[in-house]
């Protein structure tokens, strides 16, 4: 599987560790939307799309966020969530598409961060 296409959607803010957004395609024929690029400790890399963990309403049953205090649905409160530690905050979100492989993990980023390198060169270069 090849990567065919990257799309770069740089952030404006330059404050903050989420630096863009890609959109990837394989093969041209299949597309994952909302890879991060982050800026951690160590340098940039991709973060996968995902989406936060839900639990059910004690009282209705009513699926909410792991961090809501009260159900969007009944009002009710939820059950505390005893204080978490980095890794537990972490596990909060689950990956919506990841590769299996390390290998095809290490190609992914390296292709994405050199399409986010590029785009911020032309971004630089540009005059406004």
């Amino acid at each position: 599987m090849q990567i065919t296409e990257v799309k770069i959607q740089l952030k404006d803010d330059n404050d903050k560790r989420l630096k863009a957004y890609a959109v990837v395609t394989f093969d041209d024929v299949f597309v994952v939307r909302n890879v991060k690029i982050i800026e951690g400790k160590q340098g940039l890399f991709i973060a996968m799309p995902s989406r936060r963990v839900r639990v059910s309403c004690p009282k209705c049953g009513a699926r909410n966020d792991v961090t809501n205090k009260y159900c969007g649905q009944c009002g009710s409160p939820m059950p505390p969530q005893p204080e978490k530690t980095p890794e537990q905050i972490q596990a909060e979100h689950k990956d919506l598409a990841h590769p299996i492989k390390q290998d095809f993990r290490k190609y992914m980023q390296k292709e994405i961060l050199a399409a986010y390198e590029k785009a911020r060169e032309a971004k630089g270069g540009q005059t406004t």
